[in-house]
């Protein structure tokens, strides 16, 4: 039978580098998804629905709310973002390791559901790289950068309630840490009896 995936939750404050991470984690490394949330955010140049965010009005994010779709959901600055919690549910059962791009305030919701749920928190290796990679996207005014900014303090304060701790100075070693993590759980021995089963019985046999 097939070994059920593992969820992951993956926290940083904007600018950090998480979905570059992320991005290049799911390239190199099969068997991992990333869950696509609900927002009520408008889509930013190049997203897609369905893609890289389910895009819904105010209001129909309400009524997923009143439906207990959500496994978590939160208000990050004016716009809201939620997680289905059937779409988790369905991948981690067909064996996928599901990412949960979500801040520490999701996490807190979905690992009290989930407590078997791996946490993650990235951080940049100062304020400085954090506002300067925040500068060089190119997509916010001076303002919104100053409120991300303030955000991202308040953010980083959460970093004890994480299981790992990433530090993304040098992005390919960072990238090989996000890797091991993922890697190193699949050896677990719950998993691997699940897995290889049969092998073990014949081995001592």
């Amino acid at each position: 039978m097939e070994a059920p995936g593992s969820l992951y939750i993956v926290a940083a404050p904007s600018g950090a580098g998480k979905t570059s991470l992320i991005k290049r984690l799911v390239e190199c490394t099969s068997g991992i998804e990333v869950s696509i949330s609900h927002t009520t955010r408008p889509p930013r140049p190049g997203e897609q629905d369905g893609v890289n965010y389910y895009f819904v009005d105010p209001g129909a994010f309400q009524g997923l709310i009143n439906e207990g779709v959500f496994l978590e959901y939160a208000r990050v600055f004016e716009h809201y973002y939620g997680t289905s919690r059937y779409v988790v549910m369905e991948r981690l059962e067909a064996g996928m390791d599901v990412i949960l791009e979500i801040d520490w305030q999701g996490a807190r919701q979905v690992r009290a559901l989930m407590p078997n749920s791996h946490t993650i928190f990235i951080l940049p290796p100062s304020r400085e790289a954090l506002r300067r990679r925040l500068e060089d996207r190119g997509q916010d005014r001076d303002t919104v950068i100053e409120r991300r900014m303030r955000a991202a303090v308040d953010e980083m304060s959460h970093y004890q309630e994480f299981d790992y701790l990433i530090i993304n100075d040098d992005f390919d070693c960072a990238l090989e840490a996000l890797r091991a993590i993922f890697i190193a759980n699949r050896q677990r021995r719950e998993l691997q009896i699940r897995r290889h089963g049969e092998l073990l019985k014949a081995l001592l046999s």
